[in-house]
């Protein structure tokens, strides 16, 4: 059971749905979670601290300098013994708070403080949900990796009717252990995950090369290293660090470079997934020396790069799969459909420039997968960070 042993810490800000928090704490402790709560003074409005510390087992911490602390640095110190927070309910307020960075409470410094999965449950009136600014506040979250577990319509305490009610215990509880079941799903795997772009010299100083950050494949390169694989990175030149110290990078610079670390690599992986944009044509003749500026037009000479996912393809086994990835502009679904056969892939992510806010140089995406089984998924906009779980549970599906 994922949930036996695991350290959580509970944060309630100051709203009705708090007796549900109650309820939330007595099903992780039936199932033999440690709890520790974290709440606001108004929190303490809607729910007894008498009621918390039975049902937890342990003392609650509601002020920062509170004489009744362990601690004077009790955020900090909380929040190392934790392994994952859950914010039930999040008001507008708090979330407001961490979405800006503010601490001037137990629990919003204890978010601050905290550096691994954290969890939101919203819940509040139904127009103070859908005000622009609480919304861009919970798009901030989504971008941090902050999941957002979705208020739920109904009748709410004010007497209105709409979306913004606290999800029932039960299901905030399933959620986590999902989760904490999903986080593991790639134990003893090996990955392998390009990212960002090549560069393909001209001369000793100039060189062509394509508009990619690395961001993308950087965060597939994480999920799967957070879900328990062994992971290689291997990237063209980009000013990205991975934050997962356990992913083994290998930097490239140009096409021939990345292809001869892929090809080496490949024959050991279970997964490969291709996240790089790698330059289609090389310079033919590079110049050993800067060229001089002149007055006449210049004419370089180009020629096509080796194939990495082709080459692949051709010796891929069965027990492997690969990924590649697919940006068109126009005849989209038919032309990574076409990739996908010739290229003998598993599956294939495709982006389309013609969406607004995705691929190159931002903190979003919108794709569509399609498989080998001839599926074709379209997820919605999303930060780069949930695009790669969900490219990460349609693998997982593969493996199955």
């Amino acid at each position: 059971m994922p949930i036996k042993g695991k350290n959580i810490i509970i944060g309630i800000s100051g709203g009705i749905a708090a007796y549900k928090t109650a309820f939330l704490i007595r099903l992780f402790r039936k199932k033999g979670a440690n709890v520790k709560v974290v709440i606001t003074k108004s929190g303490l409005e809607f729910i007894t601290r008498v009621t918390l510390e039975t049902l937890s087992q342990n003392k609650v911490y509601c002020g920062v300098f509170d004489p009744e602390n362990d601690y004077t640095s009790e955020h900090v110190s909380l929040t190392d013994w934790g392994d994952i927070f859950i914010t039930a309910p999040a008001t507008a307020n708090i979330i407001g708070k961490y979405a800006n960075g503010i601490a001037d409470d137990a629990l919003s410094t204890s978010l601050l403080a905290f550096d691994k999965q954290k969890f939101f449950d919203p819940a509040m009136n139904y127009k103070m949900y859908n005000n622009s600014s609480v919304q861009k506040n919970i798009e901030v979250l989504k971008n941090e990796g902050v999941i957002i577990i979705e208020p739920k319509e109904g009748f709410l305490a004010c007497g209105y009717e709409g979306k913004g009610r606290m999800e029932e215990p039960e299901n905030i509880f399933k959620h986590i252990e999902n989760h904490l079941k999903k986080k593991r799903s790639f134990e003893g795997k090996k990955v392998l995950v390009t990212a960002g772009p090549t560069h393909e010299d001209i001369d000793p100083v100039r060189y062509i090369g394509n508009r990619s950050s690395g961001l993308m494949g950087f965060k597939i390169a994480e999920e799967f290293a957070d879900r328990g694989a062994k992971v290689t990175l291997i990237t063209g030149p980009v000013r990205l660090s991975a934050d997962n110290t356990d992913i083994k990078r290998i930097n490239v610079i140009s096409a021939n470079q990345m292809h001869k670390e892929c090809l080496k690599e490949f024959p050991e992986k279970d997964i490969v997934i291709m996240a790089a944009a790698v330059s289609d044509y090389t310079i033919a003749n590079r110049e050993t020396k800067k060229i001089k500026k002149q007055d006449s037009s210049l004419n370089i000479e180009l020629k096509p790069t080796n194939d990495i996912l082709a080459d692949m393809g051709k010796i891929k086994q069965n027990k492997q799969i690969l990924v590649g990835f697919a940006l068109e502009t126009d005849n989209e679904l038919n032309n990574a459909k076409e990739k996908l056969k010739k290229k003998n892939l598993d599956m294939i992510v495709l982006n389309s420039l013609n969406d607004k806010d995705t691929c190159f140089g931002t903190e979003t995406n919108k794709i569509s997968i399609l498989d080998n089984n001839k599926q074709i998924i379209r997820f919605d906009l999303k930060s780069k960070i949930e695009v790669a779980k969900d490219i990460a549970d349609h693998i997982y599906k593969l493996t199955k």
